[in-house]
């Protein structure tokens, strides 16, 4: 005997899957100490997904509530320890560590970052939310989204900035 929509929602969800792991693992990278942890809250909120795929697929962001159940059961998981594995200072990023070519030096700077200023990251630039959509999956204001943007924007700057190896064009004409 078949349940109506099951084979349905399987595809949808398969393919949704899909398009959406490797965005979603990389914007839990960045909001937390290493990949094998990213990894398995990626995949617990998935599973959650899943088991709740009628009301997820109907999310006007799919990702971003995928993203938001990962990091909340990361909390969860603290909560219930009481204790966190922070990247130790000597520690450093493996060659394993993000999915895709991004900045190993940018990751371990947004990692130091406080947790909402992490977050809105995530969100917004990783995930390429607008500012609205990023304060209603985060419960705030859409004017503290952009604050935490601009204070995570420039400590990254400040912490990140790379030497100009060009030339100032300025200087030539002097």
């Amino acid at each position: 005997m078949r349940i109506g929509g099951v084979n349905e929602d399987q595809a949808e969800f398969a393919e949704f899957y899909e398009a959406s792991r490797d965005a979603c693992l990389r914007a839990v990278i960045a909001c937390v100490a290493d990949r094998p942890t990213a990894e398995d809250l990626v995949a617990e909120a998935f599973a959650r997904a899943w088991a709740s795929w009628r009301q997820v697929s109907r999310h006007p962001v799919p990702k971003a509530w995928v993203v938001r159940t990962a990091l909340n059961v990361r909390v969860s998981r603290w909560r219930r320890n009481r204790r966190e594995v922070p990247l130790a200072e000597g520690d450093s990023v493996s060659a394993n560590d993000p999915p895709e070519q991004i900045d190993v030096e940018l990751i371990a700077a947004v990692r130091r970052l406080p947790a909402r200023q992490r977050e809105v990251v995530a969100l917004r630039v990783l995930l390429d939310l607008d500012t609205e959509t990023t304060a209603a999956v985060l419960g705030i204001a859409a004017g503290t989204v952009t604050a935490h943007l601009s204070r995570a924007v420039a400590t990254l700057r400040r912490n990140v900035a790379r030497p100009n190896t060009l030339p100032d064009p300025l200087e030539a004409t002097r």
